[in-house]
């Protein structure tokens, strides 16, 4: 494929701070000895890693702002153009060694993503998006599932965890879900959940409390990749309500009246 210079720089700018974050993953499995240890090893890899995207995206675009998970909002000349980025997302799995973890970068102009990527620096899965370009991984062309009904369907999840969440109204709707579809996965990287949907490996997906760095590159991932992404009420203001479910059209749909019934 060919990649526009925007783009490359996004792919240049999540390749470096994705080697960071493997030399600390290597570096996990030795340290768990104490939660106070590798909880502050695992904080210490995630600012470095956003500052090396940082550095790097202001570099070649000095003007734009950020919208940053740990840095919060950094405003820019340009108020058009603004980076989001998560540094690590999938914190949980990259402190218990399990590498399903991310990098998830987007370009948005006026608030809609026009560029996006997400790396997996753990497998070297790189998923990249423009806007009207398609959606690719490692340059392979990616469409969503087929699928057309939920019984045969595997449909991912955010589960909300320790002081997280509507827990009560989260198990209605993972009982309606569980009675109408083949499987359920939660894999704990919303940002590659959303890719796995782009690629079809998912038929579906749904989490509450999401950011706009959880979701921002996901969402352009699937879009072009021929898919539908709204907010539980089935419109596009995920930001404001941080609720997110997306699949094809029909599994879309489907899933959306699913989770009315909870």
């Amino acid at each position: 494929m060919a990649r526009s210079a925007l783009l490359n720089v996004m792919v240049q700018a999540v390749r470096k701070a994705g080697r960071g974050l493997a030399r600390d993953f290597g570096e996990v499995e030795n340290l768990q000895v104490s939660m106070k240890g590798p909880g502050d090893f695992v904080s210490a890899a995630d600012r470095r890693s956003e500052q090396v995207l940082f550095d790097e995206l202001k570099r070649v675009r000095p003007s734009y702002g950020f919208l940053m998970e740990e840095r919060g909002e950094v405003a820019g000349e340009d108020e058009q153009h603004r980076w989001v980025v998560d540094p690590l997302d999938g914190t949980a799995n990259f402190l218990h060694s399990i590498p399903i973890f991310s990098i998830s970068v987007s370009l948005e102009r006026n608030g809609v993503p026009i560029a996006g990527v997400v790396f997996n620096p753990a497998t070297d899965e790189l998923y990249t998006a423009e806007r009207g370009a398609g959606a690719f991984v490692n340059d392979r062309r990616l469409r969503v599932s087929a699928r057309r009904d939920m019984p045969e369907c595997v449909i991912g999840t955010g589960v909300p965890h320790l002081g997280r969440g509507n827990h009560p109204r989260y198990l209605n709707e993972l009982r309606q879900v569980m009675a109408n579809c083949a499987g359920i996965r939660r894999l704990g990287s919303a940002a590659l959940d959303l890719c796995y949907v782009a690629a079809g490996k998912l038929d579906g997906f749904w989490e509450d409390d999401l950011n706009a760095w959880d979701t921002s590159a996901g969402w352009l991932m699937i879009k072009e990749a021929g898919g539908f992404v709204t907010d539980k009420a089935g419109k596009d203001d995920m930001h404001a309500s941080r609720t997110l479910v997306a699949g094809n059209e029909a599994i879309h749909a489907q899933l959306l009246a699913t989770l009315r019934k909870a």
